[in-house]
């Protein structure tokens, strides 16, 4: 059992909550059974090691034998170990070191997309976590992250994901005019979602959402630019009908996401 919070290797975990340190070292950190477990389930390659205390191993059972069976490096620790590596408050037992997996634009673009969501300047890793979890639960095909966008391996984004991160391709640091020029080459239609669009119902009834597309969101505060909104072929907005004053952009990527999932199942004839 591990029991010092200042061992080295506790401590080089620990700065991987920094992300200057995921930079250099190509690792980051996974908080909780949950999202561990869909680590080892779909990418348990990129695994390098468990933390773990007594107690969450033994609540983990099916976390523990899969981590066995992929030949994963399992630490016992103490609370006091467990909490020094963790970015939360009350962390849940469990943290695991893994490598770093950013996808390519080209590779995405090769694999002929049907929905994408591009996520620009967007700062909140709270906001970016929770729309990879959307599109991978509204079946998209990727994520990309532009420009100053937060980095999706930031350990609040990480666990904002619940998962989800390791089974939806994301793409970072990609210049914004970049991605969008190789959406459009591969005949992805670019959809931004902004205050001054037009009624998303309008988009839906005129067949706007039933091919292949790409959501454009801006930053939290800012929107999108006028520049950057000529750069789509259309802006659409969700429709307000009570008193809120506005959407956060999780949800109103969670709306546009599935619109258009609805959408395309619907025009293939899907369920």
């Amino acid at each position: 059992m591990i029991d010092n919070p200042r061992s080295p290797r506790v401590r080089a975990a620990a700065k991987l909550a920094k992300k200057n340190q995921r930079a250099e070292t190509g690792l980051f950190l996974v908080e909780g059974p949950q999202a561990v477990a869909e680590a080892i389930r779909f990418r348990p390659e990129l695994v390098r090691e468990i933390f773990v205390t007594p107690q969450a191993r033994d609540r983990a059972g099916a976390v523990m034998r899969d981590a066995r069976a992929a030949e994963v490096r399992v630490e016992i620790v103490t609370d006091a170990v467990l909490d020094a590596i963790a970015d939360t408050v009350t962390p849940q037992g469990m943290v695991a070191v893994c490598e770093t997996f950013p996808s390519s634009l080209k590779a995405i673009v090769a694999s002929a997309p049907r929905l994408v969501a591009v996520l620009e300047e967007v700062r909140d890793p709270g906001n970016a976590g929770t729309v990879i979890r959307v599109a991978d639960a509204a079946g998209a095909d990727a994520v990309i992250l532009t420009g100053t966008s937060v980095d999706p391996f930031n350990p609040k984004a990480v666990r904002a994901t619940t998962g989800s991160l390791f089974h939806v391709p994301v793409v970072v640091g990609v210049d914004l005019d970049e991605a969008l020029d190789a959406l459009r080459g591969a005949g992805i239609r670019v959809l931004a979602a902004d205050i001054s669009g037009d009624d998303l119902l309008a988009a839906r009834s005129e067949g706007d959402l039933d091919g292949a597309t790409a959501w454009l969101f801006g930053n939290e505060a800012r929107g999108l630019t006028t520049e950057q909104l000529t750069r789509a072929d259309r802006a659409v907005i969700v429709p307000i009908y009570g008193s809120a004053e506005s959407l956060n952009l999780a949800t109103a990527a969670a709306v546009c996401l599935y619109e258009s999932a609805f959408a395309q199942r619907a025009a293939a004839g899907d369920q």
